[in-house]
């Protein structure tokens, strides 16, 4: 049997941060599962869909196992989407979560960007709370979908054992399935 790799999700590279107080690394974030999302305030499936999605999973989950973090990658239109109009931006949509201004690279894709292989935005990374990348999808996720992404994640830790770079191990205790240990998300 082949275990998956799921590779380590690479530390975000931003020039600023708004909604936080400091610099925000994935790293303080270990032990909750981590939404990226990716987006540009002039992207259109971004305002529509990626930005409303990330508020309402921040406004039902945070401080209950998940935390969601914007990055704002401009690979694009570079001159008009400066950081005063990011938080002019952010200041009318009010996402409640923090927003991170990815680093630029020199080229047309911005850092963290690149080093998650990004086709564009919206795009969302997912990380379990070993700080793994389990999922990484460019485009319009649907809600059910990521909600049953989030469950899987979430009830991870209760389902296997400790994990180690060799992948999981099956919880010895013989109730990996119907513990007491398995948490309850009720969605207010």
């Amino acid at each position: 049997m082949t275990t998956p790799y799921f590779p380590p999700a690479p530390e975000l590279q931003t020039t600023r941060w708004f909604g936080s107080a400091g610099e925000i690394t994935l790293q303080s974030l270990r032990g909750q599962v981590v939404m990226l999302h990716f987006f540009q305030m002039l992207c259109p499936a971004c305002v529509l869909h990626g930005l409303p999605q990330a508020m309402k999973t921040h406004r039902l989950f945070a401080g209950k196992g998940i935390a969601v973090i914007g990055v704002h990658s401009v690979f694009e239109h570079h001159e008009v989407m400066t950081p005063q109009a990011l938080e002019a931006f952010l200041h009318e949509y009010r996402p409640g979560f923090p927003v991170g201004i990815d680093a630029p690279s020199g080229g047309s894709i911005p850092r963290t960007m690149r080093e998650y292989a990004l086709h564009g935005t919206p795009s969302v990374v997912l990380i379990d709370r070993q700080g793994r990348v389990r999922m990484s999808h460019f485009g319009a996720v649907d809600d059910m979908a990521m909600g049953a992404a989030f469950g899987s994640l979430l009830c991870a830790d209760e389902l296997a054992g400790p994990c180690d770079a060799e992948g999981c191990k099956a919880r010895s205790d013989g109730d990996s399935a119907h513990g007491s240990n398995l948490r309850s998300f009720q969605i207010p």
